[in-house]
């Protein structure tokens, strides 16, 4: 896909650089995989804020993604790709051939008419799906499972990639996109290539208006704050805080680590890169 630059014949355009979709599906997505979702607007089911700067934004409907890809020895053909309001990949409708259909993380480079397959020993192909113990060690992937069957966890946004650095007995040793390297059991599954739409970074969105659409609203900085709204506010005049960053419950904003599930830390070979 190539990006879409506009002449700045109003202050919005100006700035505003976005995908350009005109290779992609046009029509509806499929209704049979294709059901309502609610936007909460940040509301629980009391009706309280419980995350800020949230609205209700543009309506869409979900699309049922296939992360297990478990229809084993069954080709499928990819019959048209499309754009997927709720990720930032896009997504590719494939039919098996026995009629079944199915909306999957479209690959980077899979066209229209490509054929895709998923189980034991395939064709080191884009698209296909297999064990981590048939796929060699450099290759490209992406939608990994943490744990056997569980379906595709890691490596599902834009542009995004893992590669295989080395088994260790039962399990594979992956390294992620953050700089992370961790251990994943061989048994678990990845689909052969990197995700589609990796342009999606260079996209720049030119107005407040096209967030809004998101439903992102306006964020209030701490320092324009009073001091029983947030640490960093109140104080004569502007000031810069008093402190170092924190957030509205002065949890650190800098890097503080708030990961607490201890079981699977054996897992993890490196942590990824500092920011």
């Amino acid at each position: 896909m190539t990006l879409k630059i506009f002449k700045s014949y109003t202050k919005s355009t100006r700035g505003t650089v976005l995908i350009n979709r005109e290779k992609l599906w046009k029509g509806r997505s499929l209704k049979s995989l294709t059901i309502p979702k609610h936007s909460t607007g940040g509301r629980n089911n009391l009706g309280r804020i419980t995350s800020r700067s949230r609205g209700a934004g543009h309506k869409y409907k979900y699309r049922v993604i296939d992360f297990h890809r478990k229809k084993d020895d069954v080709k499928a053909k990819i019959e048209r790709i499309e754009y997927d309001p709720n990720r930032s990949a896009y997504v590719a409708l494939v039919k098996y051939e026995d009629g079944l259909m199915n909306y999957i993380l479209a690959p980077k480079n899979i066209k229209t008419g490509d054929e895709i397959v998923s189980g034991r020993n395939k064709e080191i192909k884009i698209g296909n799906c297999m064990q981590l113990s048939d796929i060699p060690a450099g290759t490209d992937i992406h939608n990994i499972e943490l744990s056997p069957n569980s379906g595709g966890k890691l490596v599902r946004s834009a542009g995004a990639s893992a590669q295989i650095s080395g088994t260790d007995d039962n399990y594979c040793i992956i390294k992620l996109n953050s700089g992370e390297v961790r251990k994943i059991i061989n048994t678990a599954r990845a689909t052969i290539g990197s995700v589609s739409n990796s342009d999606h970074q260079n996209i720049k969105i030119g107005k407040a208006g096209r967030n809004r659409w998101k439903g992102k609203r306006p964020s209030v900085r701490g320092v324009a704050m009073n001091p029983v709204d947030h640490p960093h506010g109140g104080g004569e005049g502007k000031t810069s805080g008093g402190r170092s960053p924190v957030s509205p419950w002065g949890q650190s904003a800098k890097g503080l680590k708030t990961r607490k599930n201890k079981m699977t830390n054996k897992y993890i070979i490196s942590r990824r890169k500092k920011r």
